[in-house]
């Protein structure tokens, strides 16, 4: 027992398979083991079964298995072989593993095909999921029944590892973040990995620079939230590096800004997005982020003011000094009456949102992102991207989409501040133009 308790698996993971379970699993990006680990563990979990004289299977599903090419037996493999008391236990064929006592064995099946057929199978003692991401809630319905197996200080376990791509995948909902203390999952990545290759990490820089929009979900376990034509892709790869996506407060010694695009209150309006900002020596300082859709004005200042931006300045686009179309008012009045300052900036005319896209990028080394306040914002930015023209390979502008409202108040944040910073001496005062500081 002694040279199976010295097994190497990284810290993170020996939370995951200590105690007693039902479900035990993990998620992330490429380099964190998961994978091997799961592998490895099985093989040691099913000798620890075989020598105690149970007698039954590990079951290794994906959602997607035509042959066994597309299963973990290679991987399963690989595992025994690194080690050599589970190498002196199993039989390892070329398409088979199996104990050589006879009382355990792998097995391999995909869900699309063989979900049906797994309720027939003998005694599973481990179910393990590999790629579980696109595994339908229909698939762990059927499938988490027939785990009913258990005996004295033992039960049938589900294992599932995936990596990230939707939030609404069944997975997701299923074993992420549960509040069951007999599901054991946890995130890791490629930093959780003590043995993280050199290989690897040169395929790391590679996506930092050349991949900038895969890079989130490739290596940090991130949903998918950047396409190859996104604007900020590599900015945002870069201030993740940087550790500038990070938990950020309010300087209580300087002004707060609140950056606005308008939307409207019809059922078809687009959002109404604010970035609350504060610029604190040479950094941007994102420190909240709001987008409502189909919400009357009253809701956008309920929110400031009950997050504590009442003294906040808020900056309108120059449309918030339109009156509404219906009754004569402005968004400037409006929130001016509300208690607020505010202040517009002026149309930058043709080609305005790629000037913001341009300001915005030249200024993203100053820029700092509190990453739970900001998630909304950062995922939308993240995806903000030109438009293409596929037959001639031509970029056309911005899309107009679910990230364009963010994006548009983002870029206006970056074109105040070339003004505000655009400062000269009269006398003994520093003059600020267009934004109204003296």
């Amino acid at each position: 027992m002694r040279s199976i308790i010295s097994m190497s698996i990284p810290t993170k993971l020996k939370e995951v398979f200590a105690g007693s379970a039902d479900v035990r699993g993990a998620y992330g990006g490429r380099g964190s083991a998961k994978t091997r680990t799961f592998a490895k563990m099985a093989a040691l979990r099913a000798m620890n079964y075989g020598v105690s004289g149970i007698k039954g299977q590990v079951l290794c599903a994906r959602q997607f298995m035509n042959s066994l090419d597309d299963s973990s037996l290679e991987e399963v493999k690989r595992a025994i072989e690194d080690e050599p008391i589970l190498a002196a236990y199993y039989d390892v064929g070329e398409k088979y593993i199996k104990s050589r006592d006879g009382r355990v064995w792998f097995s391999f099946a995909g869900l699309d095909r063989s979900i049906s057929s797994i309720k027939s199978k003998g005694r599973i003692l481990i179910c393990w999921v590999d790629e579980a991401e696109p595994v339908t809630d229909d698939a762990w319905s059927t499938l988490i029944p027939t785990l009913r197996e258990e005996g004295d200080k033992w039960n049938a376990e589900l294992w599932v590892t995936w990596n990230p791509k939707r939030k609404n995948a069944a997975c997701e909902a299923r074993f992420r973040n549960s509040n069951d203390p007999l599901y054991k999952v946890v995130e890791v990545n490629w930093r959780d990995n003590a043995k993280f290759p050199d290989k690897l990490e040169r395929d790391r820089q590679r996506d930092i620079e050349q991949r900038p929009e895969q890079y989130e979900h490739i290596w940090e376990g991130a949903y998918i939230t950047a396409i190859s034509s996104a604007y900020y892709a590599k900015q945002l790869a870069r201030a993740r590096a940087e550790h500038r996506i990070c938990q950020l407060a309010l300087d209580e010694l300087m002004p707060i800004k609140a950056y606005w695009d308008i939307g409207g209150t019809g059922r078809k309006s687009d959002a109404t997005a604010i970035w609350i900002c504060q610029f604190v020596g040479k950094e941007i300082r994102f420190v909240d982020y709001y987008e409502a859709v189909n919400q009357p004005l009253a809701s956008h200042v309920n929110w400031l003011k009950s997050n504590g931006y009442e003294m906040a300045q808020c900056v309108l686009p120059h449309d918030g000094a339109h009156s509404d179309k219906i009754w004569v008012t402005t968004y400037e009045s409006e929130l001016q009456k509300a208690g607020f300052k505010t202040d517009i900036v002026p149309n930058q005319g043709a080609g305005a949102a790629i000037k913001r896209v341009d300001a915005a990028r030249a200024l993203f080394p100053q820029m700092w992102f509190d990453a739970e306040k900001c998630s909304g914002g950062l995922a939308a930015i993240g995806w903000y991207s030109e438009r293409i023209d596929e037959n001639r390979n031509i970029g056309l502008g911005p899309n107009h989409d679910w990230s364009s409202h963010a994006a548009d108040a983002f870029g206006m944040v970056a074109i105040s501040y070339e003004q505000i910073t655009s400062v000269f001496e009269v006398g003994r005062k520093l003059v600020y133009p267009s934004l109204g500081y003296n």
